[in-house]
């Protein structure tokens, strides 16, 4: 007699709990997201076909679809309505990640007290501190609003109960990791907890055409804590950025459904709160009466913004075998490059017998590769200890083989530097249209750059 074949419903299934991948055979690595010990099995449902409904509202020509009801409403923070495009759309869940103690509960109880009025409550449910922990940091940041409602939550049912008491415009919810569902088992924070949480609020935000700001935990590598799923189900994400150390903060959109994702928004935390930075330059200069070997200006593009910084550079002669080569700001990678650079190119040879130190000010953290040139300079500087011409800007990234080249947005570096009061700027060739008013040298490799230092400099270190 035939052995009975297991049918679809008998025959187990393994799914990995990080990203959803599927199997018939368990693995204990997910081929899909590379993690370990995350395929767990299930039971694989029976296969049903799905019989047509009916519909809830009619398909229209695109043409007849009233594009009012998606407009945006202002956040009543510049910065930040700069990301997303305008403001908040109605319906629109934007999820904000970070690292801890960057800001993102100041500022989002910052956005919760402006947005909120008269025909627009908003509620902030923290499941992270209690209530009265949340009113100290109001009172402190000047965040206080009589139609702002503050609840303390942790169980996902007894928030979908706050939005059918208060029925707000705007939910803030601190953080999405907090909050578990009776229904699912698991840990909050758990991968789980956190696709039910979310795909709640999402729902009830759509439903109801509330603006949703949810609060996301990053891993240690930096990337969003909880299943990947999440990031595909919000409609906008945004990642805050920042050194504990330093006042500047910076909020980059990742993702945005009803905006670019190339704006990035300034803002500058203090001991009473934070606010916008509409010009940010002024935190990554230091401004001098008297030039100093070791520095120059760049202007660095942070999405379509144009900023202009500082980076300095010292080298002292090495007291150990192998000279120290430390960066903050800068990738070390990229400094190294422009080293080889100009032992090589620019014949400054006793560069790698020398301690280098290289930073900028403020903060501020360059990796394009437009700030080379001020890189290289910098260092072609304090070996020579001579200081670069005032009022000088460099923009280009450099080759291994010592040639500048173009980089983009050199007329929008061009036109900050300009505003700001610059006067002279070295740039790629072909820089297109200058400012008025504004002198630009091309240089073509880094023989050209190195002869704008002052021809009675002082002894290089290879001729010492």
């Amino acid at each position: 007699m035939a052995a009975r074949t297991k049918t679809a419903k008998d025959r187990p299934s393994y799914r990995c709990t990080e990203c959803g991948w599927t199997t018939a055979k368990w693995l204990g690595r997910c081929p899909e997201c590379q993690a370990w010990g995350t395929v767990e099995e299930y039971g694989a449902p029976a296969v049903r076909t799905t019989a047509a409904g009916r519909v809830s509202t009619a398909a229209l020509p695109i043409g007849q679809v009233d594009a009012r009801q998606a407009a945006a409403r202002t956040t009543g923070v510049d910065e930040l309505d700069r990301v997303l495009g305008g403001g908040l759309v109605p319906g629109a869940v934007v999820l904000l990640a970070g690292e801890p103690g960057v800001g993102k509960s100041t500022l989002l109880l910052d956005v919760a007290a402006k947005a909120a009025g008269p025909d627009h409550p908003t509620l902030y449910v923290t499941g992270e501190e209690s209530a009265s922990q949340v009113r100290l940091r109001a009172d402190r940041i000047n965040a206080l609003a009589d139609h702002l409602y503050l609840a303390a939550e942790t169980d996902l049912s007894a928030v979908l109960g706050h939005l059918d008491a208060v029925k707000p415009s705007l939910l803030v919810l601190d953080s999405v990791q907090t909050v578990a569902s009776p229904e699912i088992d698991g840990a909050p924070g758990g991968m789980a907890q956190v696709r039910e949480v979310a795909g709640a609020l999402i729902r009830a935000s759509k439903e109801r055409g509330m603006s949703t700001l949810l609060v996301g935990h990053v891993t240690k590598d930096g990337a969003i804590a909880g299943p990947r799923l999440l990031e595909h189900l919000v409609d906008v994400v945004l990642h805050f950025e920042g050194d504990r150390h330093a006042r500047l903060r910076l909020v980059r959109g990742v993702k945005n459904r009803y905006g670019a994702t190339d704006e990035v928004g300034c803002f500058e935390l203090h001991d009473e709160g934070i606010t916008g930075l509409a010009d940010p330059s002024g935190l990554f200069l230091t401004r001098r009466d008297e030039p100093v070997p070791g520095t120059c200006l760049t202007v660095t593009l942070e999405g379509r913004r144009p900023l202009v910084a500082e980076v300095q550079a010292l080298t002292v002669d090495s007291q150990i075998p192998s000279p120290r080569r430390t960066t903050s700001g800068l990738e070390t990678s990229r400094v190294s490059m422009m080293l080889a650079v100009l032992e090589q190119r620019g014949r400054i040879s006793a560069l790698g017998k020398r301690d280098i130190y290289s930073a900028t000010v403020g903060g501020v953290k360059l990796s394009e590769p437009a700030a080379d040139l001020a890189v290289a300079l910098a260092l072609a500087s304090a070996a020579s200890d001579t200081p670069l011409p005032q009022n000088l800007v460099a923009i280009g990234e450099v080759g291994l083989a010592g040639e500048v080249r173009r980089v983009t947005g050199v007329q929008r570096r061009l036109a900050e530097a300009h505003r700001l009061g610059f006067t002279h700027a070295l740039v790629p060739t072909d820089p297109g249209r200058i400012p008025a008013g504004m002198r630009v040298t091309e240089v073509a490799d880094m023989g050209d750059a190195l002869r704008v230092l002052p021809r009675g400099r002082r002894k290089a270190p290879e001729e010492a």
